[in-house]
């Protein structure tokens, strides 16, 4: 879809599939992108799925898939990201959480702990990468009107949108366009910062 819209817009994308959970197919991404593109300078990290149920009757599949996706998965290109950007002396991180990360979730136990898992992963990499000229951010949405919240059931989406001050759910724009701040120079001297995008759903 990306690469399609970059094509309408006129300027170049590049599609490449791999999947997050595994180590070796994102070190191949990674280094097809610097073949291709001749450098590497941001990462978005955006993947994410869910498997709702109370912890009680959650299972281990559930609980352990969730992590290797959202968690697993973004450490696999945060590695492969600050091994080059470390190198290179620069490049930007920004990977999306969620409100949810930082106040858990009823039903949630495994979706919430592996976004809290992220907002820790990318402080402890803004720590050692900083000193490196990288920038590492997160961005922590509230509810979103994207696929994932069409499967949830009206009564949560409707409990969601009482939940915030501005009395809707952001679209996915509004979270696009902080991710292109905090990847562009404009946001060099922010780093380590959780930043929500919510219109007052955490207050």
């Amino acid at each position: 879809v990306l690469a399609a819209i970059a094509a309408a817009g006129g300027e170049e994308g590049l599609a490449l599939q791999a999947d997050v959970t595994d180590a070796a197919a994102t070190e191949g991404v990674v280094e097809r992108v610097r073949e291709l593109c001749g450098g590497w300078e941001i990462l978005v990290c955006n993947a994410g799925i869910t498997a709702d149920s109370m912890s009680w009757k959650m299972s281990d599949e559930q609980f352990d898939r969730v992590i290797a996706v959202n968690l697993k998965g973004y450490f696999n290109y945060n590695r492969a990201a600050a091994r080059v950007f470390r190198e290179q002396g620069s490049g930007k991180i920004v990977n999306i959480a969620s409100i949810n990360g930082l106040r858990g979730k009823l039903g949630q136990a495994n979706y919430a702990a592996s976004k809290g898992g992220v907002i820790a992963l990318s402080k402890s990499l803004a720590r050692e990468l900083g000193r490196y000229g990288v920038n590492v951010n997160v961005v922590a949405p509230g509810m979103v009107l994207t696929e994932m919240m069409a499967a949830i059931p009206e009564k949560f989406r409707a409990r969601a949108v009482a939940e915030t001050v501005l009395g809707r759910v952001a679209a996915p724009e509004d979270v696009a366009n902080l991710v292109v701040f905090l990847a562009s120079a404009a946001a060099r001297h922010i780093t380590g910062e959780v930043v929500k995008v919510d219109g007052g759903q955490y207050i």
